[in-house]
């Protein structure tokens, strides 16, 4: 078993490597002065989706493998969920990518996969039995659908991005302007937390705290950066580098808490490093690569990625995860914060549909509800999963 698991995290590397190859061939597809409208066949895009192809049956080879290791769906962390939304995000792309065949949906694609599975590969990645309301078959049915239906969703995040980095006039500062450069900012903030992470694990900073937990029993809370927030009525028991930490509510994972505050601040540092390094803000930067796209294709690609991913995630996250609620609890509904974010995510989506159907809501608009449902659906992911706690909480 324990060469399985290694062999299990050496594929994930190599769909790791393997992708980033990919990404830059896809770059080269579209800067090939022998193809100027980004769609449609190219040697240097055909290379790229080839390696893509490989790149995710090495990662499917890591599904497949740790879940011999562990004898169940690796879905039961937040390390295995991540990797597997990461998966099924690059699948479908693959999907969609022979649909359209915009090889520009490549260049933005992979690497928010990439930031994904690095976010997740920042989590503990040991291989542990299921506790006692995990050992279910719905557990695989439940996440895996949640996690494909928010997958075909954020392509529509995607192809929203590459609209909106096409259609904003970056010289006129308005609203629009700065709010994609605010999506932006947030993507950096992703690479803060894998640097800051990274840096503890170097370091092997670690800190502890005792507190009471929402239950009523005493537990600790370990710290592997220097503590800015510490837990409710917590009590150190190792050092900290900070005299005067902040004291949050009980509802707050405050460690968790901690971990997102360090990476904020270290993700402001790098996007004010690359301000300062190129004089220009991260949408102009990336501006030249999206200057040929169709913007007419790329709303396309958006609408059909939400009207596909919208039944699917309605099955995982309101359907099927009823039915577990009630086998696992003897109840379909409980608010638990995760249950509560699921509805808001299938609200917002219905809306989408609703305004694009009715009111005719397409092209910058349709982008802008794009990117807005893939940040409710990042904050469920990072917010409600590591600061809130509750039934369903991977903290």
């Amino acid at each position: 078993m324990t060469q399985l698991a290694s062999l299990s995290s050496t594929l994930l590397y190599v769909a790791f490597v393997l992708y980033l190859i990919a990404t830059a061939f896809f770059a080269g597809s579209i800067k090939s002065k022998k193809h100027t409208n980004q769609t449609g066949k190219n040697r240097w895009a055909t290379i790229a989706i080839t390696i893509t192809i490989i790149g995710f049956v090495s990662q499917l080879g890591y599904f497949i493998t740790r879940w011999i290791a562990s004898g169940h769906a690796p879905l039961s962390n937040l390390f295995e969920f991540i990797t597997f939304f990461g998966m099924m995000l690059i699948a479908a792309f693959i999907i969609i990518y022979f649909i359209y065949r915009a090889h520009v949906l490549g260049v933005f694609a992979l690497p928010i996969a990439l930031l994904i599975i690095a976010y997740s590969s920042m989590f503990p990645r040991d291989i542990s039995p299921l506790i006692p309301a995990l050992q279910s078959d719905w557990l695989a049915i439940h996440v895996s659908t949640v996690a494909a239906g928010e997958a075909i969703l954020a392509i529509s995040f995607v192809a929203g991005l590459i609209y909106l980095l096409k259609d904003v006039d970056l010289a006129k500062k308005g609203k629009q302007t700065f709010w994609l450069e605010a999506v932006l900012f947030s993507l950096v903030i992703v690479v803060g937390f894998i640097a800051a992470t990274t840096t503890s694990q170097i370091t092997g900073y670690e800190s502890e705290f005792s507190h009471i937990n929402t239950e009523g029993n005493e537990d600790v809370a370990e710290y592997h950066l220097p503590a800015l927030v510490i837990p409710h009525q917590g009590e150190l028991v190792t050092e900290n580098r900070f005299a005067s930490p902040v004291e949050m509510p009980a509802i707050v994972n405050a460690s968790r808490l901690n971990t997102v505050i360090w990476s904020i601040m270290v993700g402001t540092v790098l996007y004010l490093l690359t301000r300062l390094i190129f004089r220009r803000s991260i949408s102009a930067l990336l501006q030249p690569l999206v200057r040929k796209v169709n913007l007419n294709l790329m709303d396309e690609v958006g609408y059909r990625s939400v009207l596909i991913g919208f039944p699917v995630f309605t099955l995982g996250g309101l359907v099927f995860a009823m039915i577990w609620a009630q086998i696992a609890w003897t109840r379909f509904w409980g608010w638990d914060p995760k249950e509560v974010w699921a509805l808001i995510t299938w609200l917002f989506y219905a809306a989408f549909l609703h305004l694009r159907l009715s009111r005719g809501w397409e092209g910058n608009r349709s982008a802008w509800l794009a990117v807005i449902g893939f940040a409710i659906i990042m904050f469920n992911l990072v917010a409600v999963n590591l600061i809130i706690a509750g039934l369903h909480s991977y903290a």
